[in-house]
C-alpha cells in the first residue's frame, strides 16, 4: 500500500472544530464538510506524494525524530485521529505553528539538504518508499526532493499569507 502525505490549509475556525468532531476528518478530506467557514471551504493543498519520508530525513537528518518544526512531516501538532478510509492519520497545527515552520523552511539552505542526500543512507535507514539505491529509471530522487521542498516553501508562504493552519495527512 502506498503512503502518501498531503498538506492542507485550515482555518482557526475549522481546527477546533475537527479536533472536537474527529469523525468528520474522512468528510472534510473529502471537502463534504467546511463546517459553514466560506474562508476554508478555499483551501490550499500540497500533495507530496511519496516524497514526504524522504523530505523528512533531509530536513531533520532523522527517519521518525528531528527538532520542531521541522519534524512536522511525521510528528508535532495535535493529533485529529486516524483516516477512516486509508489508515493513517491526521495532524493539525495552528497558524502561529505554520508561521514559525515557514520563517524556519526559508532559513533552510539547499546546500544542507543535499549534504544529507546519501542514497545508501537513506536504504539503510529504510526510509519510504525504498529504492533510493535504485530508482526508477525515469526518476531522479534527489532532484524530486529539492522540488518539493521548493513547492513546500511557496506552499508555507501562502499558507502563512492567508493566517491559517495546516492538516497533515499521511495516508
Amino acid at each position: 500500500m502506498e503512503m502518501l502525505c498531503t498538506l492542507r490549509s485550515l482555518t482557526e475556525n475549522q481546527r477546533p472544530r475537527l479536533l472536537k468532531e474527529p469523525d468528520t476528518l474522512d468528510a472534510f478530506l473529502e471537502d463534504e464538510e467546511d463546517f459553514e467557514d466560506p474562508e476554508g471551504a478555499r483551501f490550499l493543498e500540497l500533495d507530496i506524494g511519496e516524497t514526504w519520508h524522504g523530505l523528512q530525513y533531509l530536513l531533520t537528518g532523522t527517519a521518525w525524530d528531528g527538532q520542531p518544526p521541522l519534524d512536522f512531516l511525521v510528528r508535532g501538532g495535535e493529533d485529529v485521529g486516524d483516516i477512516p478510509s486509508d489508515e493513517g492519520t491526521a495532524r493539525v497545527f495552528t497558524s502561529a505553528q505554520v508561521k514559525e515552520l515557514s520563517r524556519t523552511l526559508d532559513g533552510l539552505s539547499e546546500d544542507t539538504l543535499l549534504s544529507r542526500y546519501e542514497p545508501a543512507r537513506l536504504q539503510a535507514e529504510d526510509i519510504y518508499p525504498g529504492f533510493w539505491e535504485e530508482p526508477p529509471p525515469d526518476l531522479d530522487p534527489k532532484e524530486e526532493l529539492l522540488s518539493y521542498f521548493q513547492e513546500l516553501r511557496k506552499f508555507m508562504a501562502a499558507v502563512v499569507e492567508r493566517g491559517q493552519g495546516l492538516l497533515v495527512f499521511i495516508g
